[in-house]
């Protein structure tokens, strides 16, 4: 009897050292959570405030006075139609186009067996390890050559460069059983309909998580557009709100307001797919480990 109460009272004890624990952790999370929410929210804060409240050399949680003016401005004196223009077609071309010779390329590798097979992907490996920041020289010169600069196409074909799509697909297909290729071979299938019928419908939430991640950084892109878009006809939007400026001197409010416009989409898109965004992330931070 003697034991069974020791034995109880230490159980208390330890769920009470949990529950302090586990107290902590969330306190330090709630903190953590304010600390990185805390400029977002500021910066939503500023463009809702008139510039004289921007500029007061005192702090100010709360606008006095709300207004859209700098949201205006934006839409009314700047090119962020023609910006959010280019950005969703380089975007959505960038996706499909990485997404489809992502899927194909790591089904080649996986499953088919072709001279050179193992060089090339040895060399999807080795060009994951090469930072796309190496190349932006050689993708100017590239794209100047071919007279691509400053359109559509020079802005969407230095970005198509994505091993990690390749290398996550090549995985998913090296772990489907080999029965079910079997059974399709049986039914006299091709290896485009192996694919399409076999293969890819059991990766589909691989698909879609790899396609948001690829847009969002699609849409995020700022180094490669800024170089490629010469004109600001051309530019996507996160180049476009670089052009943001007034001859009187620096407009936070403004520029601010065309920031959050930029990121705008990206936000919904994570907020409407937060889980398979998660997932990539997932994917992709287990092929660099």
């Amino acid at each position: 009897m003697s034991n069974s109460v020791a034995m109880t009272e230490k159980q208390a004890r330890r769920v009470r050292h949990i529950d302090r624990v586990g107290l902590v952790i969330t306190i330090a999370s709630v903190i953590a959570a304010l600390i990185w929410v805390f400029p977002l929210y500021w910066a939503i804060v500023t463009t809702l405030k008139p510039e004289i409240e921007v500029v007061r050399p005192y702090f100010e949680p709360w606008p006095e006075h709300f207004t859209l003016a700098a949201y205006w401005h934006v839409i009314s004196n700047t090119g962020i139609g023609i910006w959010y223009v280019n950005s969703i077609v380089t975007s959505i071309a960038v996706t499909v186009l990485v997404v489809a010779m992502g899927v194909t390329c790591g089904y080649a590798i996986s499953q088919l067996s072709f001279p050179g097979r193992k060089l090339l992907w040895w060399t999807i490996l080795a060009s994951f390890m090469v930072p796309i920041q190496a190349l932006i020289i050689n993708h100017f010169v590239i794209m100047a050559q071919v007279g691509f600069l400053n359109s559509w196409l020079g802005i969407i074909l230095p970005q198509l460069i994505a091993p990690v799509v390749v290398i996550v697909y090549k995985q998913f297909f090296d772990s489907v059983p080999k029965e079910f290729r079997e059974a399709a071979l049986m039914d006299n299938a091709n290896e485009f309909q192996l694919l399409f019928r076999v293969y890819l419908p059991m990766n589909w939430g691989v698909t879609t998580a790899l396609a948001i991640i690829t847009f969002i950084g699609a849409w995020n892109a700022f180094l490669w557009p800024f170089l490629a878009a010469q004109s600001e006809s051309q530019m996507t939007i996160s180049v476009g709100i670089t052009q943001v400026a007034d001859a009187f001197g620096v407009q936070y409010a403004r520029q601010l307001a065309a920031a959050v416009m930029a990121g705008l989409p990206v936000a919904l898109v994570y907020l409407i797919f937060q889980r398979r965004v998660t997932q990539a992330i997932m994917l992709s931070a287990g092929i660099k480990g």
